[in-house]
């Protein structure tokens, strides 16, 4: 049985979780609370108590970003972006998991040993070569070359392969005796027992790629396919500065990844859980 713990230890516990959610809720607090004010009050009561109270709370500076951009044409294409990234991906990263987990084939160890290698290279250390190649094929300034080169991530075959590993491989062997296919067998089989990871995987994938700035940045001139992220840092510096507008926009632009979260919290528990992934 494990021990109980100590009603002051609880106590304490509590008391700091608590403190810690506050250092995490108070910026998004003072954005909120912030987008709903004048603009000539955002700055003046900031660092204060009443900057986080939206005392004559309105919409104007919501109503002003969409008269000064073109936000719903940005939200669209990071819509379109992070969901084509996270859909492609989940196929793409599974069966290359199910194939390193499952699959018998020359080279399989040392492929997967360069593909967890992979996990630690940031995009920092490849986005200028990346960027070149990019450039050469004329694919600047276009959806394609903000999607193409991350559907294949290592660390979703990471997750996958950890996943499948565990499957027992029973019902794979008797699929097989009846003579299913290797292709057959991962989509009758494998994928309805894999929803936990697949949740989980598209749960972090799409977080990672709502808030990516700096591949966008280099590969995107025009507003045509800009994407959130660099919309909101080129809106920070057309005049007139209003912090307000500024809020809003944030508030708009955070809005999407906080509600994909809370209405797959439960998935995402249970696949970080079931993908082995230690806190």
């Amino acid at each position: 049985m494990r021990p109980q713990r100590s009603r002051p230890g609880m106590i304490l516990s509590y008391a700091l979780l608590s403190v810690l959610a506050l250092l995490f809720l108070t910026p998004v607090v003072m954005m909120l609370t912030g987008s709903l004010k004048p603009d000539e009050r955002v700055l003046t009561e900031a660092g204060t108590l009443a900057g986080f109270i939206p005392d004559q709370a309105s919409l104007q500076n919501y109503t002003d970003v969409f008269t000064r951009t073109d936000f719903l044409g940005f939200l669209i294409n990071s819509l379109f972006i992070t969901s084509t990234i996270v859909i492609c991906g989940l196929l793409v990263n599974a069966l290359a998991a199910y194939a390193f987990a499952r699959l018998h084939w020359r080279g399989r160890d040392l492929l997967f040993n360069l593909v967890l290698a992979l996990m630690i290279l940031p995009l920092e250390a490849i986005a200028i070569p990346l960027f070149y190649g990019v450039s050469l094929l004329g694919l600047r300034d276009t959806y394609l070359a903000q999607i193409l080169p991350f559907i294949a991530n290592a660390f979703s075959i990471y997750l996958f392969y950890s996943f499948f590993i565990g499957l027992p491989r029973e019902l794979e062997e008797a699929a097989r005796l009846d003579g299913a296919s290797t292709l057959r067998i991962f989509f009758s089989i494998i994928l309805p027992n894999s929803k936990p990871v697949f949740a989980s995987v598209a749960i972090l994938s799409f977080l990672m790629w709502w808030g990516a700035y700096l591949w966008p940045l280099m590969v995107t001139i025009g507003p045509e396919v800009r994407p959130l992220p660099v919309a909101i840092a080129a809106f920070y510096t057309l005049p007139p500065l209003q912090w307000g507008d500024i809020l809003a926009f944030g508030v708009m632009m955070v809005a999407p990844v906080l509600l994909v979260f809370l209405l797959f919290q439960r998935w995402f528990v249970r696949g970080v859980a079931a993908s082995g992934i230690k806190g």
